[in-house]
Parts: C-alpha cells; sequence; structure tokens
C-alpha cells in the first residue's frame, strides 16, 4: 500500500505523478513488426498473430447474424433492460451535441457556411481482455450510430474457444452494428489501418485499449488513419476534504484500479485523517472483491498525496490532467471552476466514476496519460468533420478582390493574384 507523499515540492511533481507504462521503444518493435506482416500479408498475418497472442485459431473472422442472435437469446433480461436504459441517456447526451449550421455573410457579397458531414467508415475497437467491456460498445455506437457514419466496422478480441461475450454481440446489435470481426490487439489496428480480405480499410480508428494497443493506434496515423486520441490503461484522480466519506472514496479508487495492472489511481487531499482512513477502507475493501492479484498490483501505482492548500491542490491536478477527476469536497464549486485539465469530472459523494462508465450519458473513452491536456474525450463531434464552404457574387469580389490581390503579391503567389485579377478585369469589361 502507498505511503502518503506529504506536501511534495513542485520541482517533484513530475516524478511523482509519473504514470505507470512501459515506454513507446519498449513496444514500439511488435508493433512495427505486426503493422508491415499485416501490410505485406494481409489476413494470412492477422491468423498468425491471433493465435499467437490470443491463443486462438480462427476459421472465420466475421460474426455471422446466426452468432448474434444466439448470443442475444443468452443475455439475461434484466441486463438487456439496463443496457437499453443506459444506451438511452448516451443517446440523449450525445444527440443535444447536435449543433446547427454556421452561416455568415462576412462582408456584402461574402458568405461563408460551415456544414457537419459524418466521417463515411470507422473503426471501433472494443477490448476483451481481463473484461469484456461492452458498455464501450455503446460508448462509441451510439454516436457513430447519430453522426450517420455509413460504414462501422467493430473489432475485438475472441475468447479461448474463438467467441465473442454474448454482451458485446448484443449491444452491438441494439446500435445496429452488423460488421463484427473476431480480431483483437495490435493485428486489429493493423488490420482497420491497411485493409484486408475480411477487414475493411477504415479513416477513422476509436476506442480504448492497453499499451499496444495505444501504440499501434498512433502507428496507424503514420499510413494516413486518423484516431480519436491516444487512450491507454485507465487512471483516476480523486480530490477529497476532511469531510468527504472515506469507504465512498475507495470504492471509486478500487473501481479504476481493477480495470488492469497498470491502472492508476491517486488520491489528494488537504487532510492527512482523510488519506489514512481512506487507504485503510482499500485494503478492507479489496479483500471483498474479485480480481483481488489485479487490485494488488494496480495499488501498487497509487499515490496519496497530501497538499497545503486547496489551490495548491488544483494546480498538481491540472499538472497531472486525469483522465477521470472526482471531486469530493465541501467547496465543489472551486475545483469546477479551475479544472483545466481533465477528461471528465464527476462531482459529488453521490457520483461515482463508474456512473459515467456505464450510464450516466457521458462517454467513457477518455484521454490518458496526461493527453487530457490537449485531447477531449469521444463526443459527437469525433464522429463529424466540418466543412466549410463560401459563396462570393460579383459584388462582393469587386469588394474583396483588392485585399486578396495585395496580400497574394506580397507572398510573392502571383497565380493567386491573377485568379482574382482575371476576374475583376472580366467583370470591369461586362461594364463597359
Amino acid at each position: 500500500m502507498a505511503s502518503i507523499s506529504k506536501y511534495p515540492p513542485i520541482s517533484t511533481w513530475e516524478t511523482l505523478l509519473q504514470r505507470p507504462t512501459q515506454s513507446v521503444e519498449a513496444i514500439e518493435a511488435i508493433v512495427d513488426e505486426v503493422f508491415l506482416a499485416v501490410k505485406q500479408e494481409g489476413d494470412a498475418a492477422i491468423t498468425r498473430y491471433t493465435k499467437r497472442f490470443d491463443k486462438v485459431e480462427l476459421t472465420a473472422a466475421f460474426v455471422s447474424q446466426e452468432e448474434i442472435e444466439q448470443a442475444s437469446a443468452l443475455v439475461s433480461n434484466d441486463l438487456k433492460a439496463a443496457i437499453q436504459q443506459a444506451k438511452s441517456n448516451i443517446e440523449v447526451f450525445h444527440a443535444a451535441q447536435k449543433t446547427a449550421r454556421v452561416d455568415v455573410e462576412t462582408q456584402p457579397g461574402v458568405r461563408c457556411w460551415q456544414e457537419k458531414r459524418p466521417i463515411e467508415t470507422v473503426g471501433l475497437y472494443i477490448p476483451g481482455g481481463t473484461a469484456p467491456l461492452f458498455s464501450t460498445v455503446l460508448m462509441l455506437g451510439v454516436p457513430a450510430t447519430l453522426a450517420g457514419c455509413k460504414n462501422i466496422i467493430l473489432c475485438t478480441p475472441p475468447n479461448a474457444k474463438g467467441a465473442i461475450a454474448n454482451e458485446i454481440l448484443y449491444t452491438a446489435a441494439l446500435c445496429g452494428i452488423t460488421s463484427i470481426i473476431k480480431v483483437g490487439g495490435i493485428q486489429a489496428i493493423a488490420g482497420l489501418t491497411f485493409g484486408t480480405s475480411s477487414i475493411p480499410k477504415v479513416s477513422k480508428i476509436f476506442g480504448p485499449g492497453n499499451q499496444y494497443v495505444t501504440v499501434a493506434k498512433q502507428l496507424a496515423t503514420k499510413y494516413g488513419v486518423a484516431i480519436d486520441m491516444p487512450a491507454g490503461p485507465s487512471e483516476l484522480l480523486i480530490m477529497a476534504d476532511k469531510n468527504a466519506n472515506p469507504a465512498f472514496v475507495a470504492s471509486d479508487l478500487l473501481s479504476q484500479a481493477e480495470h488492469g495492472a497498470d491502472s492508476q489511481v491517486v488520491l489528494v487531499s488537504t487532510d492527512e485523517t482523510l488519506l489514512l482512513e481512506t487507504a485503510k477502507q482499500v485494503r478492507i475493501q479489496t479483500q471483498l472483491l474479485a480480481r483481488q492479484s489485479i487490485l494488488e498490483k494496480a495499488l501498487e501505482n497509487m499515490k496519496l498525496i497530501l497538499v497545503k492548500s486547496d489551490q495548491e491542490a488544483v494546480d498538481l491536478i491540472n499538472f497531472y490532467g486525469p483522465e477521470h477527476y472526482i471531486i469530493c469536497t465541501d467547496n465543489s464549486s472551486f475545483f469546477v471552476d479551475s479544472v483545466i485539465n481533465a477528461g471528465s469530472v464527476f462531482i459529488g459523494k453521490y457520483t461515482p466514476e463508474s456512473a459515467g462508465d456505464y450510464a450516466s450519458g457521458t462517454n467513457h473513452t477518455l484521454p490518458t496519460n496526461g493527453y487530457a491536456k490537449a485531447y477531449s474525450g469521444v463526443n459527437l463531434d469525433s464522429f463529424l468533420k466540418n466543412i466549410t464552404f463560401q459563396e462570393i457574387s460579383k459584388e462582393g469580389l469587386q469588394t474583396i478582390g483588392t485585399t486578396i490581390e495585395l496580400m497574394a503579391e506580397a507572398e510573392g503567389l502571383m497565380a493567386h493574384k491573377n485568379a482574382v485579377s482575371i476576374r475583376l478585369k472580366s467583370i470591369e469589361d461586362e461594364s463597359k
């Protein structure tokens, strides 16, 4: 169990808050190997690496409609109802993100507007690893469908029997996704990047994953495929004051720690007693939970940090840029107003992070490893492109033309200038 870091000076924050992730260099070699093989050999490489990494030899990569129907029949009615309620909340929140077309006349005769168009072909990566994350199907499938993406390809690793979790298949069908492929890990990202006989090439890849998937997604961008964000091992930071409930705080820390051995949880407080009581609750609750080996490994990365003031806490939290950020203080408005870097924020003692993971409506595909300083979590706009349009009348060009000519000439781009000049002369000749 982690000891308390008391009043760490700013000079130590970078070392103190270091994530427990492998360096990119340590992972790049195998990612490069798989990408090269998939690019050259296609499905043969996909099959070989699936056997190597997932210990299963597939006879068919695509999930059949019969498999989907059989899997859906095995999901309990209670769980189906829960998934449907979560889907409804996610739809409500993401549908509300739709914006109207922006249409303005910047000056008489010069009209500019912006419209959104869906990305035509997208790949959704659903982790299967230690827990089949069917909730991620909702988080990616719902906004992709709302955005109007024409081709939605879902990749997820098979289990040892070559099957996909019943819940993943049911949820995918509920979202209207029918192109489901039994491929995971680096080879899935490579397949979506290059396209194979069984995996369509996509324009953008979405979804969280382990460190290998994260590096694979970053490599995909070198081959012209966009990604939602770098999203690796899960992390949570909680800011709690002396009035927070240690049992509640501990339960939230454990809820993220159980994602994987490389997850990181951080507790910041101005009250040492709260830190000590929470650490005690973590020990107690760990013994009552499954996945203890994962929890114990992840808890080796836990940080308990005592700070002198709320302002110092804010500065440290924004420096860290947490994926998930829980505020459990009496003066929560101060912390909410001070948020600069965070993926998703949870406020108050009755707002567990797991609500956002499943059913409140916000998206749980979020930037990790400090990328919250520059990236947003997945949202409706993630599946859309903003395209600008402009239309200039004869009168408008007469008004703006000289400006364009002067700027183009100053940059030495005379063909740019001529494209305006030739039109202005035509207008002048017409008026004679």
